[in-house]
């Protein structure tokens, strides 16, 4: 068997699934893995797959046109889906999300309609696919959602979160387009990474290795304001009798609240 262990991104994903193809040692002796393992398999051989965008590039070309932009989406998805960690994942025997992806673009190239891949849902691995792409979908649509900006003293707006899954690449296309001419920083604290967007401009993705966390909490005046106004709102508008914990959690889990205005009574 031989392993190609690739960089766990979308082009990283991608570039494995080139090497292993152009390899030609077969499908049935290839998986890919998005991470070392901790304990080698025996009698197997590992690769090492160097991340390269213009592999990468003809892959998603080849997606594109054989399997449709639906179905690349959804793939896309799944590649920026966090991995589970820990005991629980092990005691499940997850199948790694790169090899899922690479055995689920096998599939769909051998059918007579690859836009129908993600319908085999009882093949292990096009059913961890379609899981990993829903778990992203939901998150990403959640912080569409409520994903709030505030604006910092230097005139940009800034939005931190804390999610599960690698998003930003989904806001920062969403909010390009609805922020063509704001600045705006979206930080994933949890990844050190964030979306940078320059007003008129693309967004870029850039860790954020020296950041002034100082800065991220210096607003301008009229945020400060405003802060204070909408935590006003938000408690003036409660009705004691009607209070619904229950069905609060379920809108806005608790893992999202440390990013809300109205959950952080001690911001000014």
């Amino acid at each position: 068997m031989y392993i190609f262990v690739c960089e766990d991104s979308i082009d990283g994903i991608f570039t494995g699934i080139y090497d292993a193809w152009a390899s030609r040692y077969g499908h049935k002796n290839i998986s890919l893995a998005s991470r070392w393992p901790e304990n080698y398999a025996l009698f197997c051989e590992y690769l090492t797959v160097e991340t390269d965008s213009e592999k990468s590039g003809k892959v998603s070309r080849t997606l594109r046109q054989r399997l449709g932009e639906e179905i690349y989406i959804e793939l896309c998805q799944a590649a920026l889906a966090e991995e589970e960690q820990g005991r629980a994942a092990r005691n499940r025997e997850r199948m790694d999300k790169a090899d899922a992806i690479y055995k689920t673009v096998a599939l769909a190239l051998s059918l007579k309609d690859s836009s129908k891949v993600l319908g085999y849902l009882g093949e292990p691995y096009v059913n961890r696919v379609f899981q990993l792409s829903r778990s992203m979908g939901n998150e990403a649509h959640h912080l569409l959602g409520f994903l709030r900006f505030q604006e910092l003293g230097n005139g940009v707006l800034f939005a931190r979160i804390h999610p599960k899954n690698h998003v930003l690449p989904l806001l920062g296309d969403h909010f390009s387009d609805r922020l063509p001419n704001e600045d705006f920083m979206i930080y994933d604290a949890g990844r050190g990474q964030a979306v940078l967007h320059r007003k008129g401009k693309g967004y870029f993705l850039t860790d954020t290795q020296g950041l002034d966390e100082g800065q991220l909490s210096r607003f301008s005046p009229q945020e400060a304001e405003y802060q204070k106004l909408w935590r006003c709102f938000f408690e003036s508008i409660a009705i004691e009798g009607r209070v619904n914990p229950a069905l609060q959690m379920q809108n806005i889990p608790k893992r999202f609240r440390q990013d809300i205005v109205e959950f952080q009574p001690d911001s000014p």
